[in-house]
């Protein structure tokens, strides 16, 4: 009777298994798509080489029907899955999506931007998100001209820009709009926020990281300073820093842009003066000789966006 017993379990079970994989071929043939793919190569293909290509028809379906639900759980998150031939042999496939090449490309893109202390939003900035007004209609021309001239000639010199406006008026936007149009073309790009920049060059006397951070920002192929102006600056900062900075970028052609509140009248003035009140016109206006030769200034108005 045990025997019987065992035999009639084993027999129940191969009979569920038997009906399962029927129900599984059912459902996997009956899908549109596989019927589709099968009736475009049935000429190529035999009875027997579809049976033994249920197993991927299996895989198309279930896969198929998580990409449909964005569900967690895909083999291939981001790629839908298609069916080829492999022989004579129905096979998976997973094409990435243009939604996954669009993020990848942007990746790319925002790769190409190194923003230093400066906001988030900075790095999503685009040229077609500048909400344009006649107060900053000259700002976002020039914007524009730049990015064609440089990118038509990118080894000759270009004038950076020198933004000055009020507070909030899209300054420090804009630079970073003219970095993803750059980076959009291929071009790398350092944002620098410098009053913060100022602060960490000066905890990096302690580490002997001065030579090797000023490198990171001189060097770069195109360098953004913004809310230059923005606090005093030490005789260090502004002499073997910032002046560092622009005798390397002069020297060497590199498009410069800056964003500050002052004008460059105001900006020599400002510069004049040490932390500790000293005068000294004679340094500053090293300075703005540099600045004037690195870039154009470019008045920006506008509402300010910062206060709504």
């Amino acid at each position: 009777m045990e025997d019987v017993g065992r035999e009639v379990t084993k027999l129940t079970r191969q009979k569920s298994y038997q009906e399962k994989y029927q129900e599984m071929v059912q459902t996997v043939l009956a899908d549109e798509d596989v019927k589709a793919f099968i009736a475009k190569h049935r000429p190529n293909l035999t009875n027997q080489e579809i049976e033994k290509s249920y197993a991927k028809l299996y895989e198309f379906v279930q896969e198929k029907r998580k990409f449909q639900l964005n569900e967690p759980t895909m083999i291939a998150p981001g790629y839908e899955p298609q069916l080829v031939m492999n022989f004579h042999y129905i096979d998976v496939t997973y094409v990435p999506t243009a939604e996954l090449l669009a993020r990848k490309q942007e990746e790319e893109i925002r790769g190409r931007i190194r923003a230093l202390d400066m906001p988030k939003d900075i790095q999503t900035a685009s040229i077609k998100n500048f909400e344009k007004e006649d107060a900053r209609s000259t700002a976002l021309l020039e914007a524009i001209h730049f990015i064609e001239e440089y990118e038509a000639e990118p080894k000759l010199f270009h004038k950076g820009l020198y933004f000055v406006g009020d507070f909030g008026v899209g300054k420090t936007y804009l630079l970073g709009a003219i970095a993803h149009e750059l980076a959009v073309r291929g071009f790398e790009t350092t944002l620098v926020h410098f009053p913060t920049f100022s602060v960490e060059m000066k905890q990096a006397i302690a580490k002997d990281q001065v030579g090797e951070k000023l490198d990171l920002v001189k060097k770069a192929p195109v360098l953004m300073i913004d809310d230059i102006g923005a606090d005093a600056m030490s005789s260090w900062i502004r002499d073997d820093i910032f002046g560092v900075i622009l005798q390397h970028r002069m020297q060497e052609h590199l498009p410069t842009f800056f964003s500050s509140n002052f004008n460059m009248l105001e900006l020599e003035e400002h510069l004049a003066v040490s932390q500790r009140g000293d005068q000294e016109p004679l340094k500053a206006k090293r300075i703005m000789e540099r600045i004037r030769y690195l870039t154009k200034e470019v008045w920006m108005g506008g509402k300010n966006r910062r206060n709504g």
